[in-house]
């Protein structure tokens, strides 16, 4: 079920209504809980640090040690996602969660569910992906 889109509520997408105060409690809550997991993982790999035993076989240290440099990459990127995550709530608390940071337009709420830090509308980040390809070029 979980690689089914997430759709958000009818009730919450009333016709020419947009960011509405049960639409901004709805991205609050799913930001919170993502937010929530993503602190709990990073738990998690710091106790299966603390018990991490050196192992006297040079290959079995190796994988081990492989298999921590590649928890702490994901755990690096999570640490990237906590702050826009962080960020975009405080979007909700200043009242402007949902809207464009370059163009003011509606980011639109099938972007935001399918990631709730966006900050461009897909316009403006089509043309900053754009700019990044011709610059690696």
């Amino acid at each position: 079920m979980k690689n089914q889109p997430e759709k958000i509520p009818e009730d919450l997408v009333p016709p020419g209504e947009y960011m509405s105060p049960a639409q901004l409690a709805f991205f609050r809550q799913r930001l919170e809980q993502e937010r929530s997991a993503l602190l709990e993982n990073t738990r998690n790999t710091l106790e299966e640090i603390r018990g991490v035993n050196t192992a006297p076989d040079p290959s079995d240290r190796a994988s081990m040690e492989e298999k921590l440099s590649l928890e702490l990459r994901v755990r690096n990127r999570e640490r990237k996602l906590l702050g826009k995550i962080d960020e975009a709530l405080q979007r909700i608390e200043n009242d402007n969660y949902g809207w464009c940071v370059e163009t003011g337009e509606p980011i639109g709420i099938p972007r935001l569910l399918a990631r709730p830090v966006a900050t461009l509308c897909i316009e403006a980040q089509e043309r900053h992906e754009l700019i990044e390809r011709n610059h690696r070029s």
